[in-house]
């Protein structure tokens, strides 16, 4: 997901085509997508022939057909993302649920991927003893590989079973700790090519030991699978982890929330769009608030923002979502956002800012 969205969020050209539709894991369900996106493409197709050249739309659309052409729905998640202008043609599937819809803009619309990697579904699990480390990348609740090299890893370097070796307590946690900064390493190798967290699962007095030796502590989540299940099968253990990323994720979007409203009290808070435009374009905003399935097409005329019909979000001009346009915006700044479930932000109309001044 980070790779596709570094890919597409700097990229500005005419008719930039994001293809957004929810999708099915299993069977006979997943029969269908294949439909839906056929119909999402026709759409497409339409929408490009009313805007642009019947040469550039027919190339389009050509592009779009021998993507969707390359997509295996029996390997589909919740959603299903395409991404195709004159130079890029890219798709991917996300864990979450999405709304059905053609976005044709000067941007690709990527508030999905970021909604989606801000769920932080994604993460390795480390599956740990004092004997031995397995490693497996998981997506939710479900397994996307376990590492066979060069996980999985065996003690034998640095653990001993030498009894009187074994007798000296000092010497035994010393060779551990070389055991774990070992498993750290190999860890912090994978993670540089796919920067995803890391929940540890392990027994309660392995867990502060490894926090002592990692070199990114950031990187790990503040709570741990407890058990030894260094014998599980790995989808057993994945389903244990989903729902501790779960119940971390409410906490933090608790303790976001509760940032939002002592904003407010501190007069740090801006909920009218144009306002929040100007603060973006500014670098003043730190944080962007959004409900989920939010959507709002508009017209950009200088800065102000004018909102328009949705039955008019195809009509040339019209930003076909303007809250996809300033997430990307606030990000380019180094700014964030935060997805809150519908009807939390029901005061604010479902949008608004933190300032950091």
């Amino acid at each position: 997901m980070s790779t596709i969205l570094k890919k597409l969020k700097d990229l500005t050209s005419e008719n930039c085509i994001s293809i957004i539709m929810n999708s099915h894991r299993t069977k006979p369900d997943n029969i269908q997508d294949h439909v839906t996106l056929k119909k999402l493409i026709k759409d497409a197709e339409n929408r490009l022939l009313a805007d642009t050249t019947k040469r550039d739309a027919g190339k389009l659309v050509e592009k779009l057909n021998a993507l969707a052409d390359e997509i295996d729905h029996n390997y589909n998640l919740d959603s299903l993302l395409l991404f195709v202008n004159h130079e890029i043609a890219e798709f991917t599937r996300l864990p979450i649920h999405v709304e059905d819809r053609v976005v044709i803009d000067d941007t690709f619309a990527t508030r999905d991927l970021i909604r989606a990697m801000h769920k932080e579904s994604h993460y390795y699990v480390l599956v740990l003893s004092q004997d031995n480390a397995r490693l497996i990348e998981a997506l939710n609740d479900k397994v996307v590989k376990e590492f066979k090299s060069p996980f999985p890893m065996e003690n034998k370097q640095f653990f001993t079973r030498n009894k009187a070796e074994d007798a000296i307590a000092s010497r035994k946690s010393s060779l551990i700790a070389e055991f774990f900064n070992l498993v750290d390493k190999e860890v912090n190798a994978i993670r540089k090519e796919n920067p995803l967290p890391v929940l540890i699962c392990t027994v309660e007095e392995n867990y502060p030991e490894y926090l002592k030796i990692a070199d990114h502590k950031e990187s790990i989540f503040t709570t741990f699978l407890n058990k030894n299940r260094i014998e599980e099968k790995d989808h057993a253990i994945v389903t244990e982890a989903a729902k501790i990323i779960e119940e971390h994720l409410a906490t933090k979007n608790a303790d976001r929330k509760t940032e939002l409203l002592k904003a407010v009290t501190d007069n740090k808070f801006l909920s009218d769009t144009n306002e929040i435009y100007k603060a973006i374009k500014e670098g003043r905003v730190q944080t962007l608030f959004i409900e989920q399935g939010l959507f709002q097409p508009a017209v950009l005329e200088g800065d102000e923002i004018t909102y328009v019909e949705a039955s008019h979000r195809s009509d040339k001009g019209v930003i076909d979502d303007i809250y996809d346009e300033m997430i990307g915006m606030n990000m380019n700044f180094g700014g964030d956002v935060v997805f809150l479930p519908k009807g939390e932000l029901e005061r604010f109309n479902g949008f608004g800012a933190i300032t950091r001044y």
